[in-house]
């Protein structure tokens, strides 16, 4: 699907416009009178309207949005997306519904937050002696068939070479005031809110691609992208975050950006 962050702001302008102001379709097409100062109304679908570029009124309007809303919200245009990407405004929305305490580690895909449903989150259960999909169905009081597709099993038997199997959470409740660990697992090939008994991760984990995220690798990336960039380490790290972690992709949005911002200079 298009991003409106991709239009320019004449485009972005005219799907802001308030509908209000349409002209009619009467007998004489004559347009409809300007309205006067005094009777003017300051509509928040009025591109014109200050708020509306304002970030920190920005800020009070999205922490007040839900996971969907914040999403679609960060295609309105450059400004509402980086208001709409910042990590507590989605941290925020993330943990609400749920009344989860917090959330831990960083998705490789900006993707992740644009889904909380209970679908999005797991237990982690290190599998021991004598488990069966069988016996954790029953302990967890979930289905087999949700657990081989969570885990990407295609048998029973497959869960004899694991380490850990993700355990679907069927109960919400289980969510109020835990922290959950965004991990992508190897085996399930897919990115996951889990939570851990006691909110303690199993660090020497092998099933885990993003446990600990090298902080002195991210920092030489983005010392890279600021030479390259010749920004700020804000501005860098607002190209890297919104290219899911592809410098190559940040260098491209940046130099986009770049050539978007002489045009309508030139304009």
């Amino acid at each position: 699907m298009g991003c409106c962050c991709d239009e320019d702001d004449g485009d972005i302008l005219r799907h802001l416009m308030n509908s209000n102001f349409a002209s009619s379709s009467s007998a004489n097409s004559l347009p409809p009178p300007s309205p006067s100062p005094s009777s003017t109304v300051i509509s928040p679908m009025n591109s014109h309207f200050s708020a509306l570029s304002s970030t920190d009124t920005l800020q009070i309007i999205f922490e007040k949005l839900p996971i969907p809303d914040l999403a679609r919200s960060s295609c309105v245009c450059r400004v509402w997306n980086s208001v709409a990407s910042q990590r507590d405004i989605l941290t925020r929305a993330f943990l609400a519904p749920w009344k989860l305490k917090d959330v831990v580690g960083n998705p490789l895909s900006r993707s992740f937050w644009r889904d909380n449903s209970l679908a999005k989150f797991a237990i982690s259960h290190r599998v021991v002696r004598g488990d069966s999909v069988a016996s954790l169905a029953v302990k967890y009081s979930v289905q087999v068939m949700d657990i081989k597709r969570l885990n990407n099993m295609m048998s029973d038997h497959g869960i004899y070479s694991r380490e850990r199997l993700l355990i679907p959470i069927s109960n919400p409740d289980i969510l109020i005031k835990r922290t959950c660990f965004i991990e992508l697992d190897v085996n399930a090939k897919r990115e996951v809110a889990v939570l851990y008994p006691d909110d303690v991760p199993d660090i020497k984990s092998t099933y885990v691609s993003n446990r600990i995220p090298s902080e002195e690798s991210n920092k030489k990336v983005l010392e890279s992208l600021k030479r390259s960039m010749q920004v700020d380490s804000e501005t860098a790290q607002y190209y890297w975050s919104v290219s899911n972690g592809d410098p190559r992709a940040a260098l491209a949005e940046f130099s986009s950006d770049l050539q978007w911002g002489r045009q309508v200079g030139h304009s």
